[in-house]
């Protein structure tokens, strides 16, 4: 690939919109790779809080 074949290539791409991100779509897309860590995040900080608060209740 020469140096303006890589240069086209990535003139054909455009960036996705804040609301194309958000959204919610089907399949293996990136949008859904997205909503994918942000569940995972969510549901990672909800096992701690429970735990600390498990752990403060039933500790003394």
């Amino acid at each position: 690939m020469s140096l303006e074949q890589g240069n086209q290539s990535s003139k054909s791409t455009k960036q996705a919109s804040s609301s194309e991100i958000n959204s919610w779509k089907r399949g293996f897309t990136p949008q859904a790779e997205i909503w994918n860590g942000r569940m995972a995040i969510a549901g990672l900080i909800i096992v701690l809080a429970i735990l600390l608060i498990s752990n403060s209740v039933f500790s003394g």
